[in-house]
């Protein structure tokens, strides 16, 4: 998708005058690097000196190390799947290629490649996505742990053949910050799990191509840092990225002054992306999960290299340890909240590996499991390596001594109940800063689950680029468990990652301490000259989830979702749904009783517009019921929707 002057006004609209001003120097730079890129100077002292401790690699566990020979086996045989696209060509890949489309990206100044645009270069993602070489991380750990040098052979070819096709400032792989960040960061560890391998030095410090490449990245990222209304999530990858680059290449005349300003943006950024609570800003998890890997990476870089780093940064990255352990679902799953785009800071591990597991078993090796943490039985091989160079410390500060159940920053609250009823209720924020540009119109929804098992569910994102009516759909206040009315957003999309209305919301209750009733109220006045409230209670005896919305305002026309998890079976008679499903080869079932003054519907798979799909990660969907209630409602009373669990 091109953008159109018209969102350029919008997006302009969103920024204050510094970042105006940022970005005008900005542009005038990449003006100048057009005719003018200069070399890199030569290396001062190219010597690599933070390889794993002794030790290290004989602390990760049999099980995943297994499962990490069997997915180097499957990359060296050529297969490997990016969102849901199955790809066979990974022996000898070409990079500009996206299988999805079958498109290749055009050539040229990197500041000219129209990434945006599907018809153009195809899907930006999946041609970003194996030049993060992340899966050159997986082959070089292999290495690492079998010593068959077939591995690292595999990654010299790849690397050499990835810098030979994109010199700097040419074409899509130099476009976008975040991307050299995350693959800088790749590079280093791609450099130390190599380092016993005789070929190591004379791929990287020995070879002018790395080095050449090595100092345009950090140049790159110094130059054009994300700023203000865009310092989101991928300012951090920047700075992570910069700065493990400069501790661990630090081989440069820049690399001093590279280094601090690094550490100073991350430090910063770190603190201004998180809320006091832990919880990420962006209210997206999946950004959430990337922050906390990106800081975790560049801490273990900075003990490696042993750069002081501040208090806050170890500070921050256990707070949002400790908010994570604390929102997780009784099969350590996290809320479906926001955008989600299946981002890894640091990849190590088999595909399937659990992200979530692996990040607390993290948190419990560098700062201290709680004792109302969640068990974690589930091995990686990430976790001994961070732990092996990352220096055990827990901040003097008070940690929560039980479970938090309401972040009131973050406007999130975590109701449970008996039988592991899981109910995440949404009264925060509309995204993070101006533009807040993850965020869904998604103000007043419930997520519930039980036993992990998404029963009232949050659909998604599945895709960013390209499909802009999909786009729309998976943020729009439809496609959530919330009430729209008149048939507009609570928030008014500007464009794919832009809202130029933020609908805002406020906690009136959230009382999850009495063991009987746990308790939730809020409102948001996203509808201009009306107000809708929710009312959430889980009544823990009867095992019942109710939500209770009214409008106070003019009569509108309203239209009540709920959106079932994609294993779910519905049998919708009336305003009556049965729910059933299956979990670990029992059959489990439950009533949604439906409030009678709407008219239901269920709608399955349908395409013109998009309704009752389910998208599992970025890239894929599937059909799922979606029961949506319209009707008439000019506040004079609650409708009730009452979820029963059975058995």
């Amino acid at each position: 998708m091109t953008m159109s002057t018209a969102w350029y006004l919008r997006r302009l609209s969103r920024m204050g005058p510094q970042e105006v001003g940022g970005r005008a120097a900005d542009a005038l730079r990449r003006r100048r690097w057009r005719s003018a890129q200069p070399h890199s100077p030569g290396p001062t002292d190219a010597r690599f000196t933070a390889p794993l401790p002794a030790g290290a690699l004989a602390a990760v566990p049999p099980d995943a190390g297994k499962r990490l020979v069997a997915e180097a086996d499957r990359l060296m045989a050529g297969h490997a799947t990016y969102f849901g696209v199955d790809r066979d060509d990974m022996v000898d890949p070409d990079w500009w290629w996206d299988p999805k489309t079958g498109r290749r990206a055009t050539a040229g100044y990197a500041f000219d490649v129209p990434y945006r645009d599907e018809e153009a270069i195809g899907d930006v993602k999946q041609i970003w996505e194996p030049s993060r070489h992340q899966h050159l991380t997986v082959l070089a750990a292999a290495y690492a742990l079998t010593g068959n040098e077939r591995y690292a052979e595999r990654v010299a070819e790849h690397l050499r053949s990835w810098w030979a096709a994109n010199p700097p400032l040419c074409g899509v792989h130099w476009t976008s910050g975040i991307e050299l960040g995350i693959r800088l960061l790749s590079w280093v560890w791609i450099r130390r799990l190599l380092h016993d391998w005789p070929g190591a030095a004379e791929l990287f410090e020995g070879n002018p191509v790395a080095l050449h490449q090595i100092w345009h990245h950090q140049r790159w990222l110094a130059a054009f840092p994300s700023r203000g209304s865009s310092a989101n999530n991928h300012v951090i990858a920047e700075a992570a990225g910069q700065f493990a680059a400069s501790c661990a290449f630090g081989w440069f005349p820049s690399s001093a002054r590279w280094r601090t300003e690094a550490l100073r943006s991350l430090e910063r950024h770190l603190r201004h992306n998180t809320f006091p609570s832990g919880l990420n800003r962006e209210l997206a998890t999946e950004y959430h999960g990337l922050v906390l890997e990106l800081g975790l990476a560049a801490l273990a870089e900075a003990d490696a290299a042993g750069v002081p780093v501040p208090g806050t940064v170890r500070l921050v990255l256990l707070r949002m340890t400790d908010a994570l352990a604390a929102v997780v679902d009784g099969r350590l799953r996290p809320p479906r909240q926001g955008d989600a785009d299946d981002g890894h800071g640091l990849v190590v591990d088999a595909g399937g590996t659990d992200r979530w597991a692996s990040l607390l078993v993290t948190g419990d090796a560098v700062f201290g499991r709680l004792p109302w943490w969640p068990v974690v039985t589930g091995t990686d091989v990430r976790t001994p390596l961070w732990a092996a160079l990352i220096r055990p410390s827990s901040p003097a500060v008070t940690r929560p001594e039980h479970r938090p159940a309401h972040f009131a920053d973050a406007g999130m609250t975590i109701l449970r109940g008996p039988g592991g009823i899981w109910c995440r209720c949404d009264g925060g924020p509309h995204g993070f800063l101006s533009i807040a540009a993850h965020a869904h119109a998604d103000a007043l929804s419930v997520e519930v689950r039980h036993d992990g098992v998404d029963v009232l569910a949050d659909p998604g994102t599945y895709c960013y680029h390209g499909q802009p009516e999909w786009r729309q759909y998976f943020r729009s206040t439809l496609g959530h468990n919330t009430l729209r009315l008149d048939g507009t957003d609570q928030s008014l999309s500007g464009g794919p990652f832009l809202w130029t209305r933020h609908a805002r919301s406020r906690v009136l209750t959230a009382d999850a301490s009495d063991p009987d009733t746990a308790r939730w109220c809020a409102e948001h006045d996203g509808y201009p000259g009306s107000v809708h409230r929710r009312r959430v209670e889980l009544l823990a005896d009867r095992r019942e989830v109710h939500v209770l919305d009214e409008v106070r305002g003019p009569g509108r026309a309203a239209q009540l979702t709920f959106h079932l998890g994609p294993t779910i079976t519905a049998e919708l008679v009336a305003n009556r749904a049965v729910l059933t499903w299956t979990r670990d080869g029992e059959d489990r079932s439950a009533v949604l009783d439906l409030p009678g003054r709407l008219h239901w519907r269920a709608h399955r798979g349908e395409n013109d517009p998009p309704l009752g799909w389910y998208s599992a990660g970025f890239g894929r969907k599937e059909p799922a019921t979606t029961l949506v209630g319209t009707g008439f409602v000019d506040g004079t009373e609650e409708f009730t929707t009452v979820l029963a669990f059975h058995g």
